[in-house]
């Protein structure tokens, strides 16, 4: 297809990469109903390994089944898939190049209570690639006291994953000891946290919608002195947004907990104000029945071509 100028734009920010991750970052921008829009609508299900089976596939049994997943971004038109090892290896013959694919490398789960969470390298880019995926994905947690040793693991898998042209999606989430609960999704913290994705070398960022909660005393100086709106959420989006080179990363915003139609909406309507460059639905979409999970989705896809 043809390239439209807004694409080729966001693929100038990525001047430093060679042909093939560039290739890589297109795939995503030039696929499905948001395909030249420069907007993304990405379905995750990660959530097994991250929360347990039954608490993310029993609201919607079918979902239990990985073709499921592959079925549900296809027929909605998302621009790409993301997925630990086992469901992308279940389904990635059977849809061999009908969407663009991203192997998550790390995951983390919940049967420990754990302060300061250290995810597992559970895949590798040699398995992204043997699986015909464009992208790898990885799990950063700041605020970990882990989370040196996951900087550093990121700087070598984006190393070798750049070699072998494939993009490099990072999942950025302020998790730890060194943050209250409510410091998770501060917008302080979430700026940090995207920030230091990018200067990790990720091409396509997700992150957590921030509160209107600044957690860094040092920080709420910086805040107040130059005057960074709090309110509405769309300027908190913005702020996360050119937090990540002024823009010229891409940022992407996570759907979270399953939330009432509307809602989800409201929020998706923020991020477009921002200047967000789109969602990453999983629960949202999934844990609905598939006719509604589809027709969600287009509405949201509806929200960011409008």
């Amino acid at each position: 297809m043809m390239m439209s100028q807004r694409v080729r734009e966001i693929l100038s920010y990525y001047d430093s990469e060679n042909p093939g991750v560039r290739s890589s970052i297109a795939r995503f921008l030039n696929h499905g109903r948001l395909a030249g829009t420069g907007r993304l609508v990405i379905l995750p299900v990660d959530q097994g390994f991250e929360h347990g089976p039954a608490r993310s596939f029993a609201p919607n049994p079918p979902a239990y089944n990985p073709l499921y997943h592959f079925g549900l971004a296809l027929e909605a038109g998302c621009n790409g898939y993301a997925a630990p090892l086992g469901f992308i290896e279940a389904g990635a013959g059977e849809h061999a190049g009908e969407i663009p694919l991203i192997l998550k490398l790390n995951n983390h789960d919940l049967l420990l209570d754990e302060h300061d969470p250290m995810p597992a390298v559970t895949a590798s880019v040699r398995d992204a690639l043997r699986l015909g995926c464009s992208a790898v994905g990885f799990t950063i947690y700041p605020g970990s006291a882990y989370r040196q040793e996951m900087y550093e693991q990121l700087r070598e898998i984006a190393e070798e994953a750049k070699a072998h042209g494939l993009a490099v999606v990072v999942w950025s989430y302020p998790r730890g000891s060194g943050l209250s609960k409510n410091g998770e999704t501060a917008l302080d913290v979430v700026a940090y946290a995207a920030q230091i994705a990018a200067q990790l070398g990720a091409h396509i960022i997700k992150v957590k919608l921030p509160s209107s909660h600044i957690e860094q005393s040092e920080a709420k100086k910086a805040y107040d002195a130059a005057h960074i709106p709090l309110e509405p959420l769309a300027e908190r989006v913005r702020h996360v947004v050119q937090s990540c080179f002024d823009g010229r990363r891409i940022v992407i915003f996570s759907g979270g907990a399953r939330e009432e139609d509307e809602t989800l909406l409201e929020e998706v309507r923020a991020i477009r104000a921002g200047g967000g460059f789109g969602s990453i639905i999983g629960r949202n979409s999934f844990q609905r029945p598939k006719p509604e999970a589809i027709a969600l989705l287009r509405r949201i896809m509806e929200v960011y071509s409008s």
